[in-house]
Protein backbone atom coordinates (compact mmCIF):
# COMPACT_ATOMS: atom_id res chain seq x y z
CA UNK A 1 0.00 0.00 0.00
CA UNK A 2 1.35 3.20 -1.17
CA UNK A 3 2.06 6.14 1.78
CA UNK A 4 1.23 9.78 1.03
CA UNK A 5 3.54 11.99 1.18
CA UNK A 6 1.52 14.76 0.79
CA UNK A 7 -2.15 15.93 1.10
CA UNK A 8 -4.25 18.17 -0.08
CA UNK A 9 -7.91 18.78 0.96
CA UNK A 10 -10.84 20.85 -0.24
CA UNK A 11 -8.29 23.43 -1.52
CA UNK A 12 -10.48 26.46 -2.42
CA UNK A 13 -8.38 29.69 -4.43
CA UNK A 14 -9.54 32.77 -7.13
CA UNK A 15 -8.43 35.12 -8.49
CA UNK A 16 -10.47 38.04 -9.90
CA UNK A 17 -13.47 35.63 -9.74
CA UNK A 18 -11.53 32.88 -11.72
CA UNK A 19 -11.46 29.62 -9.72
CA UNK A 20 -7.88 28.37 -9.40
CA UNK A 21 -8.78 25.65 -7.47
CA UNK A 22 -12.64 24.89 -6.51
CA UNK A 23 -12.88 22.30 -3.83
CA UNK A 24 -9.62 20.03 -4.73
CA UNK A 25 -8.40 17.07 -2.70
CA UNK A 26 -5.40 14.90 -3.71
CA UNK A 27 -2.56 13.32 -2.85
CA UNK A 28 0.85 12.79 -3.68
CA UNK A 29 2.32 9.33 -2.71
CA UNK A 30 5.67 8.84 -1.67
CA UNK A 31 8.02 7.54 -4.43
CA UNK A 32 5.70 8.14 -7.48
CA UNK A 33 6.75 10.48 -10.35
CA UNK A 34 3.21 12.28 -11.06
CA UNK A 35 2.41 14.58 -13.65
CA UNK A 36 -0.70 17.51 -13.87
CA UNK A 37 -1.42 18.39 -17.07
CA UNK A 38 -4.57 20.63 -18.34
CA UNK A 39 -5.33 23.67 -20.42
CA UNK A 40 -3.51 26.85 -20.33
CA UNK A 41 -5.14 29.52 -17.49
CA UNK A 42 -6.82 25.80 -15.73
CA UNK A 43 -4.58 26.12 -12.73
CA UNK A 44 -1.78 23.54 -12.53
CA UNK A 45 0.99 26.05 -11.90
CA UNK A 46 -1.75 27.69 -9.26
CA UNK A 47 -1.22 24.51 -7.51
CA UNK A 48 2.78 24.24 -7.15
CA UNK A 49 2.37 27.54 -5.82
CA UNK A 50 -0.30 26.60 -3.01
CA UNK A 51 1.75 23.74 -2.61
CA UNK A 52 5.11 25.78 -1.61
CA UNK A 53 3.14 28.55 -0.13
CA UNK A 54 3.63 31.04 -2.52
CA UNK A 55 -0.15 31.93 -2.60
CA UNK A 56 -1.85 30.80 0.20
CA UNK A 57 -5.85 29.03 -0.20
CA UNK A 58 -8.98 30.95 0.42
CA UNK A 59 -9.91 27.42 2.51
CA UNK A 60 -8.45 23.97 2.74
CA UNK A 61 -5.57 22.45 3.96
CA UNK A 62 -1.95 21.02 2.58
CA UNK A 63 -0.17 18.46 5.04
CA UNK A 64 3.05 17.47 4.53
CA UNK A 65 3.44 13.46 6.36
CA UNK A 66 0.62 14.66 8.07
CA UNK A 67 1.90 18.01 9.49
CA UNK A 68 0.02 21.21 8.18
CA UNK A 69 2.04 23.40 5.99
CA UNK A 70 -0.59 25.63 4.80
CA UNK A 71 -0.02 29.08 5.05
CA UNK A 72 3.67 28.44 5.89
CA UNK A 73 6.33 30.94 3.98
CA UNK A 74 8.42 29.23 0.99
CA UNK A 75 11.27 29.06 2.96
CA UNK A 76 9.67 27.64 5.57
CA UNK A 77 7.74 24.90 3.69
CA UNK A 78 11.52 24.43 1.92
CA UNK A 79 12.61 23.49 5.37
CA UNK A 80 10.02 21.00 6.08
CA UNK A 81 11.65 19.08 2.67
CA UNK A 82 9.86 20.35 -0.24
CA UNK A 83 11.73 22.22 -3.26
CA UNK A 84 10.95 23.63 -6.08
CA UNK A 85 12.58 24.19 -9.75
CA UNK A 86 10.66 27.19 -11.75
CA UNK A 87 9.36 26.83 -15.60
CA UNK A 88 12.06 29.38 -16.26
CA UNK A 89 15.68 28.59 -14.14
CA UNK A 90 16.29 30.50 -11.48
CA UNK A 91 20.09 30.77 -11.57
CA UNK A 92 22.95 33.36 -10.68
CA UNK A 93 23.01 33.62 -14.96
CA UNK A 94 26.50 35.48 -14.68
CA UNK A 95 27.98 32.94 -12.60
CA UNK A 96 30.21 29.53 -13.13
CA UNK A 97 27.81 26.22 -12.76
CA UNK A 98 29.76 24.79 -9.85
CA UNK A 99 29.38 28.58 -8.24
CA UNK A 100 25.76 28.53 -8.64
CA UNK A 101 26.16 25.01 -6.61
CA UNK A 102 28.15 26.31 -4.28
CA UNK A 103 25.98 29.26 -3.65
CA UNK A 104 22.68 27.04 -3.19
CA UNK A 105 24.09 24.78 -0.72
CA UNK A 106 25.79 27.90 1.04
CA UNK A 107 22.44 29.02 1.85
CA UNK A 108 20.93 25.57 2.78
CA UNK A 109 23.80 25.77 5.76
CA UNK A 110 23.77 29.28 6.30
CA UNK A 111 25.27 32.14 4.25
CA UNK A 112 29.54 32.07 4.06
CA UNK A 113 30.89 34.97 5.89
CA UNK A 114 35.28 36.16 5.30
CA UNK A 115 35.91 33.70 7.99
CA UNK A 116 33.67 30.75 6.21
CA UNK A 117 34.56 31.39 2.39
CA UNK A 118 32.13 30.14 0.10
CA UNK A 119 34.55 27.42 -1.66
CA UNK A 120 35.10 25.06 0.82
CA UNK A 121 36.01 21.61 0.42
CA UNK A 122 33.28 19.71 1.08
CA UNK A 123 31.34 22.36 -0.34
CA UNK A 124 32.87 21.80 -3.14
CA UNK A 125 32.68 17.88 -3.73
CA UNK A 126 28.94 17.79 -2.57
CA UNK A 127 28.24 20.59 -5.46
CA UNK A 128 30.35 18.06 -7.19
CA UNK A 129 29.04 15.17 -6.72
CA UNK A 130 25.36 16.92 -7.72
CA UNK A 131 26.65 17.76 -10.69
CA UNK A 132 27.91 14.51 -11.63
CA UNK A 133 24.13 13.19 -10.61
CA UNK A 134 22.17 15.56 -13.11
CA UNK A 135 24.94 15.12 -16.08
CA UNK A 136 26.67 18.24 -15.74
CA UNK A 137 29.86 17.70 -14.50
CA UNK A 138 31.89 18.44 -17.94
CA UNK A 139 29.90 21.87 -17.44
CA UNK A 140 30.89 22.62 -14.63
CA UNK A 141 33.29 25.60 -15.22
CA UNK A 142 31.22 27.14 -17.79
CA UNK A 143 29.25 30.50 -17.23
CA UNK A 144 25.45 28.98 -16.47
CA UNK A 145 23.90 31.68 -19.30
CA UNK A 146 26.13 29.98 -21.93
CA UNK A 147 24.52 26.17 -21.03
CA UNK A 148 21.67 25.43 -23.47
CA UNK A 149 18.46 25.76 -22.09
CA UNK A 150 18.13 21.80 -21.56
CA UNK A 151 21.21 21.79 -19.38
CA UNK A 152 20.20 25.33 -17.23
CA UNK A 153 17.18 23.21 -16.59
CA UNK A 154 19.23 20.22 -15.20
CA UNK A 155 21.45 22.79 -12.88
CA UNK A 156 17.76 24.63 -11.70
CA UNK A 157 17.11 21.50 -10.65
CA UNK A 158 20.30 20.30 -9.15
CA UNK A 159 20.05 23.46 -7.48
CA UNK A 160 16.77 22.48 -5.88
CA UNK A 161 18.68 19.13 -4.97
CA UNK A 162 21.05 20.46 -3.02
CA UNK A 163 18.21 21.63 -0.29
CA UNK A 164 17.85 17.42 0.00
CA UNK A 165 14.06 17.59 -0.81
CA UNK A 166 11.61 14.50 -0.44
CA UNK A 167 9.46 16.21 -2.71
CA UNK A 168 10.65 18.47 -5.34
CA UNK A 169 7.73 20.09 -7.88
CA UNK A 170 8.34 20.95 -11.20
CA UNK A 171 6.58 23.34 -13.60
CA UNK A 172 7.18 22.27 -17.12
CA UNK A 173 10.72 20.49 -17.17
CA UNK A 174 10.83 20.21 -20.73
CA UNK A 175 9.47 23.78 -21.58
CA UNK A 176 11.75 25.64 -24.01
CA UNK A 177 13.80 22.20 -24.29
CA UNK A 178 14.99 21.06 -28.14
CA UNK A 179 13.20 17.83 -29.20
CA UNK A 180 16.64 16.35 -29.21
CA UNK A 181 17.43 17.38 -25.48
CA UNK A 182 13.63 17.05 -24.06
CA UNK A 183 14.22 13.24 -23.61
CA UNK A 184 18.02 13.26 -22.64
CA UNK A 185 17.06 15.65 -20.02
CA UNK A 186 13.91 13.62 -18.31
CA UNK A 187 16.49 10.89 -18.02
CA UNK A 188 18.86 11.86 -15.89
CA UNK A 189 16.39 13.95 -13.95
CA UNK A 190 14.26 10.91 -13.25
CA UNK A 191 17.85 8.99 -12.59
CA UNK A 192 18.86 11.72 -10.23
CA UNK A 193 15.52 11.17 -8.21
CA UNK A 194 15.77 7.42 -8.09
CA UNK A 195 18.81 7.40 -6.58
CA UNK A 196 17.92 10.28 -4.11
CA UNK A 197 14.68 8.72 -3.27
CA UNK A 198 12.70 11.68 -3.99
CA UNK A 199 8.81 12.25 -4.82
CA UNK A 200 7.88 14.51 -7.55
CA UNK A 201 5.27 16.12 -8.87
CA UNK A 202 5.69 17.91 -12.65
CA UNK A 203 3.18 20.13 -14.79
CA UNK A 204 3.61 19.42 -18.10
CA UNK A 205 2.57 20.20 -22.06
CA UNK A 206 4.32 17.66 -23.68
CA UNK A 207 2.00 14.41 -23.83
CA UNK A 208 4.75 12.07 -24.79
CA UNK A 209 7.21 12.90 -21.92
CA UNK A 210 4.16 12.71 -19.15
CA UNK A 211 3.11 8.80 -21.01
CA UNK A 212 6.60 7.81 -21.00
CA UNK A 213 7.92 8.85 -17.42
CA UNK A 214 4.47 9.43 -15.31
CA UNK A 215 3.28 6.71 -12.87
CA UNK A 216 0.25 8.93 -12.85
CA UNK A 217 -1.24 11.34 -14.34
CA UNK A 218 -3.79 14.33 -12.99
CA UNK A 219 -5.72 16.52 -15.24
CA UNK A 220 -6.94 19.97 -13.77
CA UNK A 221 -9.15 21.72 -15.64
CA UNK A 222 -11.05 25.11 -14.80
CA UNK A 223 -9.80 24.57 -11.17
CA UNK A 224 -11.18 20.92 -10.26
CA UNK A 225 -9.32 17.25 -11.05
CA UNK A 226 -11.12 16.13 -13.65
CA UNK A 227 -9.62 12.89 -14.29
CA UNK A 228 -6.27 10.88 -12.48
CA UNK A 229 -4.79 7.69 -12.90
CA UNK A 230 -2.27 5.83 -14.94
CA UNK A 231 -0.86 7.34 -18.29
CA UNK A 232 -2.80 4.22 -20.43
CA UNK A 233 -6.24 4.86 -18.82
CA UNK A 234 -6.08 8.82 -18.62
CA UNK A 235 -5.04 9.03 -22.13
CA UNK A 236 -8.29 6.70 -23.38
CA UNK A 237 -10.38 9.29 -21.67
CA UNK A 238 -12.73 11.20 -23.94
CA UNK A 239 -13.19 14.45 -21.65
CA UNK A 240 -9.26 14.38 -21.45
CA UNK A 241 -8.20 13.82 -25.44
CA UNK A 242 -11.25 16.56 -26.29
CA UNK A 243 -10.25 19.58 -23.74
CA UNK A 244 -6.65 18.74 -23.49
CA UNK A 245 -5.20 16.97 -25.73
CA UNK A 246 -6.96 18.31 -28.33
CA UNK A 247 -8.96 15.19 -30.50
CA UNK A 248 -12.03 15.83 -31.04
Amino acid sequence: MSTSILQVRDLHVEFNGVKAADGVSLDINEGEFLAVIGPNGSGKTTLLNLCTGYVRPKSGSIHLDGRAITGLTPRAITRRGVARAFQIPQLFSDQSVLDNMMLALAAKDGLWTMVRPLAQPARREEATALLDLVGLRDDKNRVSRTLPEGHRKLLDIAVALALKPRLLLLDEPTSGVSTLERFSLMEALMSALRSRNITALFVEHDMDVVARYANRVLVWNAGTVMAQGHPDEVFKDERVLKNVVGVA
